[in-house]
């Protein structure tokens, strides 16, 4: 669980996040987003503990982080940056996955059966040198470190950068099956396709301020509030409103394509 009460924060002197407050349930996969200089990866850095807040209370797992060492929230939370180079040092990628299990006094017996499975499971080979790696194998890679260890809480700064969509689903579905498995999930994302397929929940952030939080599909048909805080909905959500169709009918590319078909049926056409 994630609770944030009246949050914020100031750098220099400049308020970034204004008074926040929202509270994310056991397993629950909510997106956070909003536009360039909203605060998105500052929030996740303050839950995280790498940013304190001036005013206000982060609770991981009920805990309040207040006082509590970053390592200590690591046992909780796993954070995955932006830049996966920013968090990679292994000499090998089995060495990579291993440090981290190692860190939590996992058991060497214990370390090895969960490397070699995350291994298999993510299908990454443990002798290659991570920055050998091209950027979306790396990226898996810092992913595999945090499946490996099975936090309760996974803080995930826009998983999908510089990946190209095949790098993408692969990336996501590993995403998915940890939610799955029951990992409570907040990622922060700047593409609302993505946002829509994977995160039944989303945040948004406007100036450091938390504008609306609701469920994705909805909140991406308010076309005035997404306007509000600089964003375009996906782009199966803003074709959906342009021929009228009513919100939870068609929320991706196969249901679209079976309202046409079931619209061409009823006008006696053929569908295609």
């Amino acid at each position: 669980m994630i609770r944030l009460e009246n949050v914020s924060f100031e750098l220099s002197n400049r308020p970034i996040i204004n008074d926040v407050g929202f509270r994310l349930e056991p397993g629950a996969f909510a997106a956070l987003v909003g536009g360039n200089g909203a605060g998105k990866s500052t929030l996740l850095k303050i839950i995280m503990g790498l940013y304190r807040p001036a005013r206000g209370a982060v609770y991981i797992d009920g805990e309040a982080t207040r006082g509590m060492r970053v390592s200590a929230i690591a046992k909780k939370a796993g954070f995955l940056f932006q830049n996966p180079d920013r968090q990679i040092f292994g000499a090998t990628v089995r060495a990579e996955l291993a440090f981290g299990l190692a860190e939590l006094g996992i058991s060497s017996e214990e370390a090895r059966r969960r490397v070699e499975g995350t291994l298999e499971r993510l299908g990454l080979d443990g002798s290659r040198a991570p920055m050998s790696l091209s950027r979306g194998e790396r990226q898996r890679v810092a992913l595999a470190g945090l499946f490996a260890r099975r936090p309760k809480i996974l803080l995930l700064d826009e998983p999908t950068t510089g990946l190209d969509y095949r790098e993408c689903m692969q990336m996501m579905r590993c995403v998915a099956e940890l939610n799955e498995e029951g990992a409570t999930i907040l990622m922060v994302t700047h593409d609302m396709e993505v946002a829509l397929d994977f995160a039944p929940r989303m945040l948004i952030l406007a100036d450091g301020q938390l504008m609306a939080q609701g469920l994705t599909r909805d909140l991406m048909r308010d076309a005035e509030l997404l306007e509000r805080a600089s964003l375009m909905p996906a782009q199966i959500v803003a074709l959906s409103a342009r021929l009228g169709i009513a919100p939870g009918e068609a929320d991706d590319v196969d249901s679209l394509t079976d309202w046409i078909a079931a619209r061409r049926a009823a006008k006696g056409g053929t569908a295609r």
